[in-house]
């Protein structure tokens, strides 16, 4: 069965719908994955090392302070790519931004954003700059396993997931790779919550709600929380309902989510105003342009 096929076959059992995402959103991972494993790496094999205070806060704006934060890898590699391009410093030091038009061109035709696919990928096509690119990327998977643990989840965190259970289907919505994710759960032993874990192998966010819940459950009874732009997007895509985790604002979110959010989401009264609300001041906090433009 196909990652595909095992969203589509997931089944309700209860009567409501909750996606939940991980980095940076359930866990405090974002900013020790992103800063210790992702951008040293991003600057290494890219060889930005005569640009490296670029390259590294290019990189942190794309994947920690802006509306790109939560995004795939790969088309995080690409935002990057093109905005140092656009940099002044870069452009005097003569320095020689590499080209993503071919990972643009795999991401354009594939949704499966992951290294399984990217591995097929570059087998296929024997491409300089795709096959760089996976290394990279095994390598981060690699510096992650060693890296990343004892990480616990976020204050209210587990609360919320206990008070959700008796009423709704739970399920990990995610980009991070699958294996990271339930090293991640099962660390914490939270992953019996879980209905299911999605990560980026399922395809995109949008994909996972689309497949595992919607016109399965009532777009007024699917809730999306999450912690970045492609959540509220994924929600909305579906006709979802959208809680954030605002970065920086973690612990409040959680605890305003347990306190009163998923009260009014169960109650059927938090469309409308409350959740407009909740979106504009999220919006806030994710700026689309970096401060050097």
């Amino acid at each position: 069965m196909s990652p595909q096929e095992h969203l589509l076959a997931l089944k309700p059992e209860k009567e409501f719908f909750i996606g939940i995402d991980s980095d940076g959103c359930a866990f405090d991972t974002m900013e020790i994955k992103q800063k210790e494993c992702f951008c040293p790496n991003f600057i290494k094999y890219f060889r930005m090392q005569p640009v490296s205070k670029y390259a590294r806060e290019t990189w942190e704006f794309v994947n920690l302070y802006s509306t790109y934060r939560g995004c795939n890898r790969f088309l995080a590699v690409i935002e990057t790519l093109r905005l140092l391009t656009t940099r002044p410093e870069i452009k005097a030091r003569n320095f020689k931004v590499p080209s993503s038009s071919p990972l643009i061109e795999w991401t354009m035709k594939e949704t499966k954003l992951g290294n399984p696919a990217l591995k097929k990928y570059a087998a296929e096509i024997n491409d300089p700059f795709i096959t760089l690119t996976l290394e990279w990327s095994l390598k981060v998977n690699e510096e992650i396993e060693k890296m990343v643990f004892g990480i616990t989840p976020f204050p209210f965190v587990k609360e919320c997931l206990e008070k959700i259970k008796p009423t709704a289907d739970i399920m990990v919505v995610s980009q991070t790779p699958f294996e990271a994710l339930k090293r991640e759960w099962e660390e914490n032993k939270i992953d019996h919550f879980l209905r299911m874990i999605a990560g980026q192998e399922h395809g995109t966010k949008s994909e996972h709600i689309k497949y595992a819940a919607k016109d399965k459950y009532p777009g007024e009874k699917i809730l999306m929380i999450g912690d970045a732009k492609g959540d509220l997007k994924a929600a909305k895509s579906n006709g979802a309902l959208f809680f954030p985790i605002n970065p920086g604002k973690e612990e409040e979110s959680w605890e305003k989510l347990y306190n009163e959010g998923l009260d009014i989401f169960f109650t059927g009264t938090f469309k409308g105003s409350y959740e407009d609300e909740l979106i504009r001041e999220f919006e806030t906090y994710l700026p689309e342009y970096p401060h050097w433009k």
